[in-house]
């Protein structure tokens, strides 16, 4: 028999380009530091840890607060650490946390809630914490802030969990959109791409397939950014993949794309941790969608290939 308990996953991003930059002695060493600090943090809230996974961490905690605790003392003193580091170098955190029973075996821990961490922290975006409702409703009231993402798609899982954000930051926007929900949307074909023009307000870069993967969103580190507290900090990435220019929406709210040609709401594509193939031109909404008119939007266009929308699941 299993025992309910809460169990955490943090993963650092970006690792790769880290032992790329530092290469392989400096970056273990880094990414052991690291880990060891995330698993640290975690015992001093009363948690095991279960294992620690490469560059990531698997921990388990007896209930949900002493959990949701470590995690947003996690993120807050990592990100007051990297301040100091060079962009490039930078490290962040993404976490999972979900409870339920819990079955222990020689030492690993199995169930329902482990695999939902897991995946949580994997679709989590750099910087965030996503909770399940089941720790949410062991927080005592106004033990932290945290917004409801709505049911999400979890694969290997019949029903969509409700899913939250847990916002550790000490100031947090009161400015914020509800989630849409989602079209879906045939596959299409790939073809040849070559470069893409983003514009937004008096903003305007030209990005040759050669210049991806880029990121949109409202910090300095984005390669095209949109100064709006709608938008993430890293909110979408555009990247060339099998002659195609691929839009990946990795926010917290989503993302909105509409191609010219298509009129109204209904002509809208909503993405969330999903991706679709640009083609041709149009309007990409950050956050919002682009029936809101002071949805922050990016006009694009495409240029070195005609290419059929495509859809897919990140699983």
């Amino acid at each position: 028999m299993g025992a309910n308990s809460t169990v955490v996953f943090a993963d650092l991003t970006g690792s790769t380009r880290v032992f790329e930059a530092m290469g392989n002695a400096r970056a273990t060493e880094t990414v052991t530091r690291l880990t060891q600090w995330i698993g640290g943090v975690c015992e001093s809230h009363g948690g095991r840890v279960v294992k620690s996974l490469g560059d990531g961490v698997f921990a388990i905690f007896a209930e949900g607060v002493s959990a949701t605790r470590a995690v947003v003392e996690m993120q807050r003193n990592h990100q007051k650490r990297l301040q100091t580091w060079p962009a490039p170098l930078r490290m962040e955190l993404q976490i999972g946390v979900a409870s339920g029973e819990v079955v222990e075996v020689d030492g690993d821990c199995y169930g329902d809630a482990v695999n939902l961490a897991s995946r949580l922290s994997d679709l989590a975006g750099p910087g965030q914490i996503w909770a399940t409702e089941s720790v949410i409703e062991q927080l005592h009231g106004g033990e932290v802030r945290h917004r409801s993402l709505g049911p999400i798609n979890i694969r290997g899982k019949n029903e969509m969990p409700v899913v939250h954000r847990v916002d550790w930051q000490d100031e947090v926007s009161e400015f914020l959109t509800m989630p849409a929900s989602l079209v879906q949307q045939p596959r299409g074909a790939d073809s040849s791409f070559g470069q893409i023009e983003l514009a937004w307000l008096d903003v305007r870069s030209m990005f040759s397939a050669s210049d991806l993967p880029i990121h949109l969103g409202r910090v300095d580190e984005a390669q095209f950014v949109v100064n709006d507290p709608r938008v993430s900090r890293l909110h979408a990435r555009i990247e060339a993949r099998h002659g195609s220019c691929v839009l990946v929406d990795v926010s917290t709210y989503g993302t909105w794309v509409r191609f010219h040609g298509t009129a109204g709401a209904s002509g809208e594509i909503a993405l969330r941790r999903d991706e679709c193939v640009l083609h041709g031109s149009g309007e990409i909404g950050l956050g919002a969608p682009l029936s809101d008119f002071s949805a922050p939007t990016i006009s694009f266009n495409t240029t070195g290939g005609n290419v059929l929308l495509a859809r897919r699941d990140l699983r």
